[in-house]
């Protein structure tokens, strides 16, 4: 669910989700490390491309997330 589909409903996200969120993601860069490495050694520049791309939709879901657990700290700071 999305942060704004979330808000809409009236869901607050956690922050041990959020943290889950950003390991599961990161840990799919792995795959893509992967991919990227097996597109340079057989020379396939479209495998390679969409491993570039990948990358950085990974980078961009992790700089979501840090975002949003950020709001989620500042959301206590002001609760106490």
């Amino acid at each position: 669910m999305s942060g704004k589909l979330a808000k809409a409903k009236g869901f607050k996200k956690s922050k041990p989700g959020t943290y889950l969120s950003i390991g599961t993601t990161l840990f799919g860069a792995v795959s893509v490390v992967k991919q990227a490495k097996k597109a340079k050694l057989e020379q396939d520049k479209l495998q390679l491309v969409d491993a570039v791309v990948s990358a950085a939709a990974i980078v961009t879901g992790v700089a979501l997330l840090i975002r949003e657990l950020r709001r989620l700290n500042d959301d206590d700071v002001l609760a106490d």
